[in-house]
């Protein structure tokens, strides 16, 4: 019997072993996508307790405290910081077999060394002596700790970027990603509306028409690129394709502006039409566009109404994907508009519509142009991310792969890049050993290598 979280967790074979040690371990990081804060990078904060560093924030610890039987108070309301930690501590035995259950473990680890199990019991123990080392682990020192050259935030085109140019001659590249889910969001006009007044305001152009909208739109993704941006991000229910004209476009606009929902094939025009739009932009800077797509976003009303949005209170939805997300690449290769894609998926039952679908539009201008995704929020675990790379290795090229990325909140999420690694050579090791691969363990390593980091460097090309 393996001891827990040994030396060589995940790995099953000695060729997993030698890939891991010797060639993926010690890659370091480009995070293209994240959800960190960076003032709080710029600010080089100092997190006031273990509670403000890991669980503020962290929505699927908040889910699992809720499926336990905690009150919303010690998970999300005003408690303070040690008694929120000691229901979190209590909780974590229950999440056996759930990923949290590994990575609370391998943030324990790695940076505060921890090696006890956290649990009622122990619970005081390691609060104390995390709490102890907290003026060590600053956001940049972690950031440092865990070898990240660049990471990528998710910003609003309406951010002022300051903290980005902040960190402009920093050893770590701090870049914005332009994510406009708010210009698309005309099934709530108030969201929408809101969103354009903004633009306004910061672009300083008076905002009467769709035309108008766009212009101030691009001016944003032009001030974003001259930040260092060089990604797109958008947040999908599902993908969009409808023909239009501009005058229904303008049409659109100024319902909603009016504050009335459009009809749902004015929506999807709409979605559909921006989206274009944008991607065109995106293929003349040379950006890397991203789609993460499939979530069903604030199911739970009554917590959505008392703890706002990223609450934990989505799920996996079942949209119908292939036909839109053909139409839609397909108008913009015929074209000569479609920049490189990466695709993230979040039903697992089409991860092979996906991987199939990025070879449609591989076109030979660039390895691995069109990506299928990093296995994503509720599929960045041990069986997601198996799926993910069986599919990709079946239906694509797996050698071409860009790796892994945080999608997190956490500072402390680095651990997964190590989750990610081991899973990696885990499944190549085992194909060795069964005789499914060669033992050419220089060549496999270079591609494992290349998996962790040198292809996301070469892809990005930041």
């Amino acid at each position: 019997m393996r001891k827990f979280l040994s030396e060589d967790f995940l790995l099953q074979t000695e060729t997993a072993k030698r890939l891991y040690f010797d060639y993926a371990k010690d890659m370091p990081i480009i995070d293209y996508h994240n959800h960190l804060p960076p003032e709080e990078i710029a600010q080089n904060k100092v997190f006031e307790s273990l509670t403000a560093m890991w669980l503020k924030g962290d929505h699927y610890k908040w889910r699992a405290m809720r499926a336990n039987g905690v009150s919303e108070q010690f998970i999300t309301g005003n408690t303070d910081d040690y008694t929120k930690f000691k229901y979190w501590a209590a909780t974590t035995p229950s999440t056996m077999r759930n990923p949290l259950y590994h990575w609370t473990h391998m943030e324990l680890r790695n940076p505060f060394g921890i090696k006890e199990l956290l649990n009622a019991e122990s619970g005081q123990r390691i609060y104390e002596q995390c709490n102890a080392q907290l003026d060590k682990w600053s956001t940049q020192s972690l950031l440092r700790h865990f070898k990240v050259k660049a990471l990528c935030t998710t910003d609003d085109p309406c951010d002022s970027l300051e903290h980005h140019q902040a960190m402009q001659q920093s050893d770590i590249r701090v870049l914005p990603t332009f994510r406009p889910d708010k210009a698309i969001a005309v099934e709530t006009p108030e969201v929408f509306n809101a969103f354009v007044d903004k633009l306004g305001i910061v672009t300083g152009k008076e905002i009467g028409t769709y035309e108008g909208m766009l212009e101030a739109l691009h001016s944003r993704h032009d001030y974003f690129h001259a930040m260092g941006g060089r990604l797109s991000d958008h947040g999908l229910n599902t993908f969009y394709f409808a023909t239009f004209t501009p005058a229904e476009l303008e049409a659109i606009f100024t319902q909603v502006r009016a504050g009335k929902v459009p009809a749902g094939q004015d929506i999807e025009k709409f979605k559909a039409a921006t989206l274009h739009f944008i991607c065109t932009w995106n293929h003349r800077k040379g950006w890397v566009q991203q789609f993460h797509v499939g979530a069903i976003r604030n199911n739970n009303t009554r917590l959505l109404n008392t703890i706002g949005a990223d609450a934990g209170l989505d799920s996996i939805g079942d949209w119908q994907m292939a036909s839109a997300m053909s139409a839609f690449f397909d108008n913009l290769d015929r074209q000569d508009q479609l920049a490189k894609t990466i695709v993230y998926n979040l039903n697992p039952s089409y991860n092979e519509v996906f991987a199939t679908m990025m070879g449609n539009f591989q076109d030979g201008s660039v390895p691995g142009k069109m990506q299928f995704g990093s296995g994503w929020w509720f599929l960045d675990q041990k069986d997601g991310m198996e799926k993910q790379i069986n599919a990709l290795s079946n239906m694509g090229l797996l050698s071409r792969f860009v790796g892994m990325l945080t999608d997190s909140r956490s500072f402390l999420s680095y651990s997964r890049h190590e989750y990610f690694r081991r899973i990696l050579c885990n499944l190549i090791g085992n194909d060795v050993e069964n005789g499914e691969l060669p033992a050419d363990v220089d060549w496999l390593g270079k591609m494992v290598q290349d998996i962790s980091y040198n292809n996301a460097k070469a892809y990005f090309n930041f």
